[in-house]
């Protein structure tokens, strides 16, 4: 795939940490909203092994982007059924997005003080941080595209299976077919599909120049 055990160790713990926070906060969401099937089922916890999918955490390491085990969630349980299964949907993007955010302004932190940016070590952390703040980018623009079962997909799913219930089971069967067909493509034959490195680069130079790294 193009990666070596260097770039690997350091994809792995920003996937840990974003996939474990992702699926953190749709159920956080879930519990808040009313519904405790998630609680019930032990996933509302910062303990990875709870929540890592072991395929989705190897495309990411290796492809860029992935995914984690889904949180279940009762709409029945749920006080405003549309509105709150949306809500919980872009819980897990926003939650990327937020420690996407974090990461840069650790990495920020760090570069304005001369005992960091003064050393190769310390860029070389510096450095480390923000590639953890891209993955995290990356994990948010991923899980809004609207294909089942991203979280993008919800947004028009969560009304979609009231109206016609066939349909949505059709869009999830054949949407994540092309995801998967997506994601092959884009890694095997280098065709851009998605657009995802554009979308994050741009994301990320907007935040740089923010915080004012030079």
């Amino acid at each position: 795939m193009g990666l070596d055990l260097v770039e690997i160790l350091k994809i792995a713990p920003a996937a840990v940490i974003g996939l474990t926070v992702h699926e953190f906060a749709h159920a956080f969401t879930a519990y808040k909203l009313g519904d405790d099937t998630a609680k019930n089922e032990g996933r509302l916890t910062l303990n990875p092994l709870k929540h890592i999918d072991w395929l989705g955490f190897f495309l990411i390491v290796v492809a860029g982007f992935g995914w984690a085990k889904p949180v279940s969630f009762n709409p029945n349980n749920l006080k405003h059924k549309h509105r709150d299964e949306i809500l919980i949907s872009i819980a897990g993007p926003l939650s990327n997005f937020v420690l996407a955010l974090f990461f840069f302004l650790i990495a920020r932190l760090l570069f304005s003080v001369d005992f960091f940016h003064g050393a190769t070590w310390g860029l070389a952390l510096i450095n480390l941080i923000m590639v953890w703040g891209l993955i995290n980018f990356s994990l948010f623009i991923f899980n809004l595209i609207p294909l089942p079962p991203l979280d993008g997909s919800h947004i028009y799913l969560t009304f979609l299976k009231d109206i016609h219930p066939i349909t949505m089971m059709n869009m999830y069967k054949y949407g994540t077919m092309v995801l998967f067909a997506i994601i092959i493509a884009e890694s095997q034959f280098n065709i851009n599909i998605l657009h995802i490195s554009e979308m994050v680069g741009s994301l990320s130079s907007f935040f740089i120049q923010l915080l004012g790294f030079r």
